[in-house]
């Protein structure tokens, strides 16, 4: 049985949380293949909010295996956190498997994030402070700590004393900051390794069992597109590979097993941190689309950057992730607006760009060329088949759709688990 792969195809804050509760009643396991707890995912249930951050939003339906798999690098103390209050609200959280070769956020590495990232200034990237950008620093320097480690004490502590030699000369010689002892850091590690124990195992093998058992494995990715390392807007991106080709390395799954790739795209655009941003809006616009949305940040709370819809962005997104379709999330935030602008194409020192230009100064300097679309004034958020919606609303996902390259299957118009029309069957494959 394919696989699918659901991706954010903007700056992240899409609504995937919600694209993958939607599809999660016809999946058996849910994979994060990266990132950690410096993103969330946010699924309404009836009256109940639920704010995921590291676990897959797949854990919310019964009988669905959550996977964390080797891509993400993982806060235990966090992990514990959020299984413990969905456990007192309710939700089996038993079936959760936890690759062996995930790496590890250590106390150091939270501590090396803020530091850095304070000590950066007006450079700063914007990061969550979480430890992530360490983690994966370490990972790719190869002394970063496994989830294995945590069964091994000899490996473990060798491992985190090799990795303080240079931050601990680092924190004492540059940023003034006290030493971190190797054994109260590997005392806080054990004391994870019970808990983690059942829990852990060869994720890679276990998915690769269950697609040859024709299951249906839904891959969720943590961040989006233009966050990628290797394809957002560089330097001011994730440390992880968030575009579809990451589902593959980030999970031991092979790439032929990937067939249904669906991105996801707001009806207009955010973004959270730091990096050029060409549709952002300064004005009542922005504010309206903020306040509106409730665009503030699941995992910092920090308001949204808000802008319109930005069409070079969603073609880049299908191009990258080869995308099968997209689901576009918030149209209902739309509402009550008289004229709706969407960018087409962008203005770099007068000359016109059809798609993402590849420089960075010159998506810096872009400034978006808009389309005008009429609005509607009706509340559309009890619409559940495309045809009950306003013809407005209607022509604006057509039209949203031609630009963006690739088909919309399903529409976002309200926060409810069912707010959602479906066009096409995305499973179909």
């Amino acid at each position: 049985m394919p696989a699918v792969v659901i991706i954010g195809a903007q700056w992240g804050d899409e609504g995937k949380g919600k694209a993958t509760d939607l599809l999660a009643e016809h999946i058996d396991y849910v994979v994060k293949f990266n990132g950690g707890n410096n993103a969330g995912h946010t699924v309404v249930i009836g009256n109940e909010k639920y704010a995921l951050h590291l676990l897959p939003s797949g854990i919310l339906t019964p009988g669905v295996v959550p996977v964390i798999s080797n891509g993400v690098v993982i806060d235990p103390a966090v992990l514990f956190e959020e299984l413990d209050a969905l456990n007192a609200r309710g939700i089996d959280t038993s079936k959760l498997r936890i690759s062996a070769n995930a790496h590890v956020i250590t106390s150091y590495h939270v501590t090396i994030d803020k530091v850095t990232e304070r000590f950066l200034g007006k450079r700063a990237i914007g990061t969550t402070g979480r430890g992530i950008g360490p983690t994966y620093s370490d990972k790719i320097n190869r002394i970063g700590i496994r989830i294995q480690d945590l069964f091994d004490e000899s490996i473990l502590r060798q491992k985190v004393e090799a990795a303080l030699v240079s931050k601990n000369n680092l924190l004492t010689k540059v940023y003034n900051r006290a030493a971190i002892k190797t054994e109260a850091v590997v005392r806080e590690l054990l004391g994870f390794a019970e808990r983690l124990r059942p829990m852990v195992g060869d994720t890679a093998l276990e998915l690769h069992q269950a697609l040859e058992a024709n299951k249906l494995v839904l891959f969720e990715g943590g961040q989006a597109t233009m966050l990628d390392v290797d394809h957002g807007t560089y330097p001011f991106v994730t440390s992880s590979n968030a575009t579809a080709g990451g589902a593959s390395t980030g999970s031991g799954v092979g790439p032929t097993k990937l067939k249904s790739i669906i991105g996801i795209v707001k009806a207009y655009t955010t973004r959270v941190g730091s990096g050029p941003f060409p549709t952002e809006l300064f004005d009542d616009s922005g504010e309206f689309l903020r306040s509106t949305g409730h665009e503030y940040g699941t995992t910092t709370g920090r308001p949204r950057r808000c802008g319109w819809y930005d069409a070079p962005i969603a073609r880049y997104s299908a191009r990258i992730n080869g995308l099968t379709d997209f689901v576009l999330t918030k149209l209902d935030v739309l509402t009550g607006l008289k004229e709706i602008p969407v960018c087409v194409a962008y203005d770099v020192d007068g000359v016109r760009h059809e798609e993402v230009p590849v420089s960075q100064s010159d998506f810096h300097h872009a400034k978006p060329i808009y389309e005008n679309f009429p609005g509607w004034e009706e509340d559309i958020s009890k619409c559940r088949t495309f045809e009950e919606l306003p013809k407005n609303a209607q022509d604006y996902i057509l039209a949203v759709e031609k630009l963006s390259g690739c088909r919309i299957s399903a529409i976002g118009v309200g926060p409810a688990r069912d707010a959602i029309i479906v066009r096409h069957d995305m499973l179909a494959i």
